[in-house]
């Protein structure tokens, strides 16, 4: 076989792993857009698109709601895909529900779900989860800094079909919590995983390094 062939060949096997980046809330307790919010020179919602990236995810769809024009001409968002959610006050899932749509139509074998409250993910650790998602055959991956779980989590096809047919009050960690025994918790050395920018004082705490 050709150099080219085996590189097409490998191409091919290799798992899809996209993201769904969650941006439509009104971010009521912050009293503005987060996604909107700057963290080392750029927003947020381009923090995570960047790190996502740079970490390999092939497709990313970032779905809005709350002031999605508004987002949309503030942030250049033509390498990634949109999804306007416009029932996004009837909660996450239908958010969550919204941008899993847009990528099941297509080949898909792994979905990343960030939250844009978590602006600090680093490339790196996006792409430590998909080697793990990879390399394990587990459902669900999960990071851990200094033994506490964050995000985003990855999960595998068959959780997103299970998510999109949750009910509007039902969250996503309804399924997650059901594949406990086959979850994959990967330790990185990556503090973002846990910061959950979600009101002023956090977001002081963030521009101040702790």
């Amino acid at each position: 076989m050709s150099s080219d062939s085996e590189s097409a060949a490998k191409a091919l096997s290799r798992p899809v792993i996209s993201a769904v980046v969650l941006a439509a809330g009104e971010s009521s307790r912050m009293g503005s857009d987060k996604a909107l919010l700057m963290y080392r020179g750029k927003t947020f919602l381009e923090n995570i698109i960047a790190a996502l990236r740079e970490g390999c995810v092939q497709r990313v769809v970032v779905v809005l709601g709350h002031h999605a024009e508004l987002i949309q001409q503030s942030v250049d968002l033509s390498a990634v895909e949109v999804a306007v959610n416009p029932e996004y006050r009837h909660g996450q899932t239908s958010s969550l529900q919204a941008g899993l749509r847009l990528l099941a139509a297509g080949k898909l074998d792994g979905v990343m779900i960030c939250l844009v409250d978590h602006p600090a993910i680093t490339a790196e650790t996006v792409r430590h989860l998909i080697q793990h998602f990879n390399s394990s055959g587990e459902p669900i991956v999960i990071p851990q800094f200094e033994g506490k779980h964050g995000h985003p989590v990855l999960v595998g096809r068959n959780v997103v079909e299970q998510i999109l047919i949750l009910g509007p009050d039902q969250g996503a960690d309804t399924v997650i919590h059901q594949y406990r025994e086959q979850t994959e918790f990967v330790d990185v050395t990556d503090r973002g995983v846990l910061i959950d920018v979600d009101d002023p004082e956090s977001y002081l705490r963030l521009a101040a390094g702790c």
